[in-house]
């Protein structure tokens, strides 16, 4: 496996996989891999001739009281879990290679997809997003892009700018990897204390009862997280589409803010 640290020997490991007839998957992460980034790797890997991992913390999408400059990092952890779930590169830019030149002047806004829920819990956080993954991409090449249903609202944004930008890529949104007790996995999850850890699956708790009582879902989740006193609720809603109701939340435990999502179908 290869570990890459600019946009030029990237790109050109990319071209030369596809020149070779090679199909290429890509798994755009923040680090701090954990298995719900593996489970995205090994479908990749099993999907794909080359599976490319990125590795960056993008300064675009943290608001500037997040966690940006204590966001956890380890990248030989990374590039070891990388390729042992079957990735051939991994391609970890420092900030000024994926942003030279001082301020990005140029941002990718997602509109409708973007509003309510995380877009107005944490504003301009989706153009953060919509912004280095187009970047990304652009990079990249033609591929298929695997993304995790954790950041529900995330991958709607990134199908929807795929789809207007004409972008060569197929967009693959992954299932949630939980926890044994039901915790959603996060990268942030480590910042919990012992107590906080356990308050915190009253996320899946609430989801789960929500679905229980899809009519008055919303209410239910809320009355569900109002019973834990290290949770604050930031909000729990439903969004309907063809085939299902997709039931979201997101709410702080303690200092650490967590979101997690389920399915139910019609």
């Amino acid at each position: 496996m290869r570990v890459v640290d600019t946009i030029a020997a990237f790109r050109k490991e990319l071209d030369a996989a596809r020149a070779a007839g090679k199909s290429v998957g890509l798994v755009p992460t923040m680090g701090y891999l954990h298995e719900g980034h593996a489970s995205l790797i090994r479908r990749s890997a099993a999907d794909c001739d080359v599976t490319a991992v990125t590795v960056f913390v993008n300064p675009l999408q943290f608001g500037a009281n997040e966690d940006l400059s204590t966001y956890p990092r380890d990248l030989d952890r990374d590039v070891a879990m990388a390729e042992a779930e079957g990735a051939a590169l991994v391609f970890a830019p420092p900030v000024e290679e994926m942003y030279p030149g001082g301020p990005v002047l140029t941002s990718i806004h997602v509109a409708e997809v973007s509003d309510g829920m995380e877009g107005a819990s944490r504003p301009g956080h989706f153009d953060g997003v919509a912004t280095v993954v187009a970047k990304l991409f652009a990079i990249a090449g033609p591929c298929r892009a695997y993304f995790g249903e954790k950041d529900y609202q995330q991958l709607a944004v990134v199908r929807r700018m795929a789809a207007d930008l004409s972008f060569p890529v197929d967009i693959v949104g992954c299932p949630i990897v939980r926890e044994a007790d039901g915790l959603a996995m996060s990268s942030r999850n480590v910042y919990l204390s012992a107590e906080q850890r356990t308050a915190a699956t009253i996320l899946n708790r609430a989801l789960h009862a929500g679905a229980a009582d899809i009519a008055n879902a919303s209410a239910v989740m809320a009355a569900v997280v109002a019973t834990e006193p290290l949770a604050q609720l930031d909000y729990a809603e439903v969004v309907e589409t063809d085939h299902e109701y997709r039931l979201l939340i997101a709410a702080r435990v303690g200092t650490t803010r967590l979101i997690d999502n389920m399915g139910v179908e019609k």
